[in-house]
């Protein structure tokens, strides 16, 4: 067996550890990057980029639906839906080539395909190498979670990691999971021409703010998705070419017949084969332990992203390869900071959070006050007739911005500024106090913001003093 010694051992080529071996090589770090599977990780190919391409076609239908109450009568259109998933592998070829292995080789980045087990706590196995290195970092990333459902065994079921290489348009797709996945894909296949049934054990969206995931949960059911909340599910079976699923919804027993199964539960860490024990790191069915500087029971061994327990987004895999980087090559006591985790579900309407939610900031905080504003108020929103939608912002009396959440047109990109807000501990004045162009979705912001102080400037108490002033001039 051959014997490779390097400075790191990255193991998962996917967001996480394609961000640590690129910084770590190009500031002057031997690096070993190893991957089982497709560069790029589950983001590329499986997650963020086929699903919001899909989704970006399932728009385009949207905004041709809503052309007549613009005085704009479209056409008939027609969906493709060959050259659909045409367009999405072809933007997956497109961002394909920036994590691609030519890419990291000439980055000075080692590179081997197979599949790596620790054989002790400093050496690695790979595709008949030895791999000794003096850190490693584990970012193998995750897989779908399969519920142990009587009779699934016997069913052609899809994922998230298989639905982008359908053929057809499902005659009626039963979707198992209503969190962000289940929702994004039921509405893109659905707004494509399938009937799509959404079953979820709770409500939909349950990690988000209740309120504002109404708008969500109503504009599914305006596209046609049958949404079935606070279910059981039973068994499922095949009968000839169609699938039955027997689930209990408010208690009361449902059978639904489809053509295809998607099962969009979530996703669990992905460390089959890599032997952990061996390496002493300690681990569960979560993902891998890790400290507040991410480094596992072993100390030469980091993990992040999706192997690690934690918040499970490509934004925080690479916020935490940044930590690492730090820690591994400059000895830094870097640590991550989780008070402003940011997230988005890319639904129409989006809906977007960051820091507390008003349950969250109830239970730590007894002087909390709640901003809220409906998108009908902002004039962009009413010029391009997309009203529904909300802001919600969470604050301390004295002002400090504890969280928000948003849901509407574009309510990922409105959520910036509050992640910049939150991270840094800013008062509400600072998003009062900007100046905004008009007319913008961002001015919503600031109307929100600005409403923190209507009680106090309109109040009897103001026009007291107002008054007073105006004597004496």
């Amino acid at each position: 067996m051959k014997l490779i010694k390097t400075d790191i051992c990255i193991i998962g080529a996917g967001a996480g550890g394609l961000s640590v071996a690129a910084g770590a090589a190009q500031m002057g770090a031997e690096v070993v990057l190893i991957e089982k599977g497709r560069m790029g990780g589950d983001c590329l190919n499986y997650g963020c980029v086929p699903s919001k391409s899909l989704l970006s076609a399932s728009h385009i239908i949207d905004t041709l639906e809503a052309a007549k109450q613009f005085g704009i009568h479209a056409q008939i259109y027609d969906v493709n839906y060959v050259e659909v998933f045409e367009h999405i592998h072809k933007v997956i070829g497109t961002v394909a080539p920036k994590d691609s292995q030519e890419r990291f080789e000439k980055l000075g980045v080692k590179v081997i395909k197979g599949a790596a087990s620790f054989k002790n706590t400093r050496e690695v196995m790979v595709a008949g190498k030895l791999i000794r290195a003096k850190y490693f970092v584990v970012a193998t990333g995750s897989k779908p979670v399969i519920l142990p459902i009587k009779g699934l065994d016997k069913i052609d079921y899809m994922t998230n990691e298989t639905i982008f290489e359908l053929k057809e348009i499902p005659e009626h797709m039963i979707v198992i999971g209503g969190g962000p996945i289940g929702c994004e894909l039921s509405q893109g296949i659905g707004k494509l021409g399938a009937k799509v049934s959404l079953i979820q054990r709770r409500r939909i969206l349950v990690k988000d703010d209740p309120e504002l995931t109404k708008y969500v949960h109503g504009k599914l059911v305006e596209d046609g998705i049958d949404v079935y909340e606070h279910t059981n599910i039973e068994r499922v079976e095949k009968v000839n070419s169609k699938i039955n699923l027997y689930f209990k919804h408010n208690d009361k027993p449902v059978k639904i017949t489809g053509s295809h199964l998607l099962l969009a539960v979530g996703r669990q860490p992905e460390f089959e084969g890599l032997n952990l024990g061996a390496a002493e790191v300690k681990y569960s069915e979560r993902g891998i332990q890790v400290n507040s500087r991410l480094r596992t029971s072993n100390k030469r061994i980091f993990a992040l992203g999706d192997a690690a327990v934690g918040y499970k987004f490509t934004h925080m895999a690479g916020y935490q390869a940044g930590i690492v980087i730090r820690n591994i090559l400059f000895r830094l006591p870097a640590k991550v900071n989780y008070s402003a985790v940011p997230w988005v579900t890319y639904t129409e309407p989006e809906l977007a959070h960051v820091g507390l939610h008003e349950s969250e900031a109830k239970k730590r905080y007894k002087d909390i006050k709640v901003l809220s504003l409906p998108f009908a108020e902002n004039d962009r929103a009413q010029c391009e007739l997309k009203t529904s939608g909300a802001i919600k912002v969470i604050t301390r009396k004295n002002g400090r911005i504890l969280g928000a959440s948003i849901v509407g047109s574009n309510a990922g990109e409105l959520l910036g500024p509050w992640c910049v807000a939150v991270t840094n501990k800013l008062k509400i004045g600072s998003m009062a106090s900007c100046i905004i162009p008009y007319p913008t979705r961002g001015e919503i912001n600031k109307q929100v913001a600005g409403s923190f102080y209507t009680p106090v400037l309109f109040s009897e108490k103001t026009r007291r003093i107002v008054k007073l002033i105006m004597k004496w001039l």
